[in-house]
């Protein structure tokens, strides 16, 4: 079932959101060579706990952390460890914001160092602009096929395939609500967009291939050759006047969007 939001549901998860933004903001600056993705988790759970909020996946079908750290070649939902991080690793950090009963959910890549390798370079731009590529696309009356045929068109052109095993969702009362928003897609398929729905849009761009393997965890889904994955995410409702996003980063800027500043 598709919920469609109020304007104080919008506001409240515009305001999850916005911390949830400024964590990744932090984040910048705390990720570095010699830290862990365990040291990660804690940070996260401790700025969310410290602004009063709650980390929403913790306890979600049995998850135990409050963040999916994902590296290199592991596409999403990588369990956090004591593994040391290296210089020129690739770390998608991706959690959820529970505050005062609203929900955000955003993902975020991270080279470790400043010195990322060309490959890396290229595959984290390419997926933040597949992103926001769909951000665009998420207006009344498309479909969520229309979100992700232009940003598979568009990571195609250099070479990349997209995850085929997972997908955006809707968001709120919990993490995972219908519809589904593909990474893929055919333009004119899928639900249609209301006034009033939030989703995510999250596209998973590997280097060679769309196909992933699980760890033994049950949860880390690693690309099958061992290449390359990103990702980036924002949750946005589906306004009148365009998609409003509500995990908007400071110095992030994405001209089409509705007040992405505030």
């Amino acid at each position: 079932m598709i919920t469609i939001k109020s304007q104080r549901e919008i506001e409240g998860m515009h305001e999850s959101g916005k911390l949830l933004a400024s964590i990744h903001e932090a984040l910048r600056d705390y990720i570095k060579a010699g830290i862990s993705t365990h040291d990660i988790d804690k940070f996260v759970q401790k700025m969310i706990e410290d602004n009063g909020g709650t980390a929403a996946q913790i306890g979600y079908e049995g998850y135990k952390f409050a963040t999916c750290c994902s590296v290199n070649d592991e596409m999403c939902h990588g369990f956090p460890t004591h593994k040391k991080l290296k210089d020129g690793d690739l770390v998608k950090v991706d959690f959820c914001v529970d505050l005062n009963g609203f929900l955000s959910d955003s993902c975020w890549a991270y080279c470790v160092g400043n010195n990322p390798s060309e490959d890396v370079k290229q595959l984290m731009e390419v997926t933040q602009e597949a992103l926001y590529l769909g951000l665009e696309q998420a207006q009344v009356g498309k479909r969520t096929g229309d979100i992700g045929a232009v940003m598979d068109e568009y990571i195609q052109k250099f070479g990349y395939r997209m995850s085929l095993d997972f997908s955006g969702h809707g968001l709120g009362p919990t993490i995972h609500e219908s519809p589904m928003v593909p990474f893929t897609g055919i333009k004119g398929t899928g639900a249609r967009l209301k006034e009033g729905m939030v989703i995510t849009i999250e596209p998973i761009v590997n280097q060679t291939t769309g196909h992933a393997k699980l760890d033994s965890n049950g949860w880390t889904a690693r690309t099958v050759d061992g290449c390359l994955s990103c990702q980036y995410e924002h949750t946005l409702a589906i306004t009148a006047d365009g998609p409003f996003i509500t995990t908007i980063q400071k110095g992030e800027t994405i001209p089409f969007a509705k007040n992405p500043t505030k």
